[in-house]
């Protein structure tokens, strides 16, 4: 919440102050990252990797559960199927030992059971079914269960350094996302100016003709010029102001990308620092030393893929722990009602109890194995992924470089260009004035002007252009 209201005073003071002032490029790519909802999204993705990272390390510690169940059953429970006769015994102190008492008959022997063919017992025991009858009709039991790892593969340990670089990826892909916006605030900012540029430079261009219009009419009115003359240059002022209304919707849509890309409404109205500014046409840029060692390690995409092979490499190791024996001390406090522990009573008792758990797999038809190996296969894959991405930055850093040098010198090659195309202008407005060059001369010379200033206004911005996007190959997009 406080973030949230944080980020709508940034905007409010920025559009206050673009009341007034000028907006900079760092101004908005500060508003930019505020507001960008992917950058919301992957900060999230940080604090779940940082809640996963608290999550890898209970693993460490004792689990603390408890269960509890109810039943009903149908029927009571029975120890008997009917009424039991027990034999007793009785001690004979001459033989030292117990002798069962048996019914004797007048021939002094043992009376048989005609059905089983065994001694009639007397006196016996009676024990009644219904005295061994219980009622479990409603049982209630529960447990309170403690359990401490004390060996599972290396698993454990695997899966909290998994975590870990979990969330340093999810940091990696966070600044790479930055680095993107920076990139995308660049890209607009300087394309609005380049836009707001050629405006100016249309609105002058309509004014040449509308100035020339003017003097044909006055030539035409003294007979030096021809109704055609005239209808060429109304033709030339009607194309003009076209590519003037072209350029000002233009203006607009650069102008709505740019407040989307900073979460601002997108017909928000200020003014760019650099639109009005006289140096448009002017482009300087710094050299940059390029080590592809120190691009590597700033590049936040070689990060990230680096730590995603340090993830996978744990990935391995808790795969091979599968294939490794689990070791775990349990405690246990276990009560019911009804319980056995001291007869059949019908109210809660509980006792504890403490052992060990050993799980050692011997024979899974080489599941856990392939598993094992596929993990490795992922990990090589990465590994490879990185050289393929390395390489791709290498060839990405030269062509970058190439281009920047190339639109420098064309920059160069277009300001000579612009002070001919003026000079010529000059000339031909001279030449027309004194009657010695004909109308046509000068609307060459003014579309020649035309088109040097705007290839001029290209050439500025596409090395502000170059300049950027080599910055962000180097991986200094972010310090600039």
């Amino acid at each position: 919440m406080l973030k949230r209201y944080f980020i709508t005073l940034t905007g409010t003071m920025l559009l206050a102050f673009a009341a007034t002032s000028q907006v900079t490029l760092d101004s908005l790519r500060h508003l930019a990252i505020d507001n960008n909802k992917q950058l919301r999204i992957a900060a999230e993705r940080i604090e779940q990797a940082g809640y996963e990272v608290k999550q890898a390390k209970a693993a460490y510690l004792p689990a603390l559960d408890f269960s509890g169940t109810y039943l009903y059953n149908q029927k009571k429970l029975s120890i008997f199927d009917s009424d039991q006769f027990l034999p007793t015994l009785t001690f004979d102190p001459a033989a030292m030992t117990y002798k069962p008492n048996v019914l004797i008959g007048p021939d002094g022997n043992p009376v048989m059971n005609p059905q089983t063919g065994e001694p009639i017992y007397n006196p016996v025991a009676y024990l009644p079914k219904d005295h061994m009858t219980y009622d479990i009709h409603n049982v209630f039991a529960g447990a309170v269960t403690l359990t401490q790892p004390v060996y599972m593969g290396g698993k454990i340990r695997a899966m909290n350094q998994m975590a870990r670089y979990a969330q340093a990826l999810q940091r990696d892909l966070a600044a790479k996302e930055a680095d993107e916006v920076i990139y995308n605030v660049d890209a607009t900012y300087w394309t609005v100016v380049s836009l707001v540029a050629k405006k100016r430079l249309a609105t002058s261009y309509v004014e040449l003709l509308d100035t020339l219009k003017t003097n044909v009419e006055a030539m035409l009115r003294e007979g030096v010029a021809t109704r055609s003359d005239l209808l060429s240059v109304e033709v030339k002022l009607n194309e003009a102001n076209v590519d003037l209304m072209k350029v000002e919707n233009g203006v607009a849509l650069a102008r709505m990308a740019l407040n989307q890309l900073c979460g601002l409404p997108v017909n928000e109205q200020y003014t760019l620092a650099d639109e009005n500014a006289n140096s448009v046409t002017e482009a300087k840029v710094e050299p940059q030393a390029v080590n592809l060692g120190d691009v590597y390690a700033r590049r936040h995409d070689v990060s990230a893929l680096s730590t995603a092979i340090k993830v996978f490499e744990q990935k391995e190791k808790v795969a091979f722990a599968s294939m490794l024996p689990n070791v775990a001390v349990v405690g246990m406090y276990s009560f019911s009602n009804p319980n056995m522990f001291n007869g059949f009573q019908k109210r809660f008792a509980g006792a504890f109890s403490v052992g060990a758990m050993v799980s050692i797999p011997i024979w899974h038809w080489g599941g856990n194995y392939n598993k094992w190996r596929a993990a490795k296969s992922q990990t090589i894959a990465r590994r490879l992924e990185l050289e393929d991405v390395k390489e791709k930055i290498e060839l990405q850093v030269a062509q970058a470089s190439f281009r920047c040098q190339e639109a420098v010198k064309t920059h160069e090659a277009t300001a000579s260009n612009m002070s001919k195309a003026q000079e010529n202008l000059r000339t031909a407005n001279v030449g027309f004035l004194e009657g010695v060059l004909p109308m046509s001369d000068v609307m060459a010379a003014q579309t020649a002007w035309l088109k040097a200033n705007s290839e001029l206004i290209d050439a500025a911005i596409d090395v502000r252009l170059c300049d950027v996007y080599l910055s962000k190959v180097l991986g200094t997009l972010g310090s600039r």
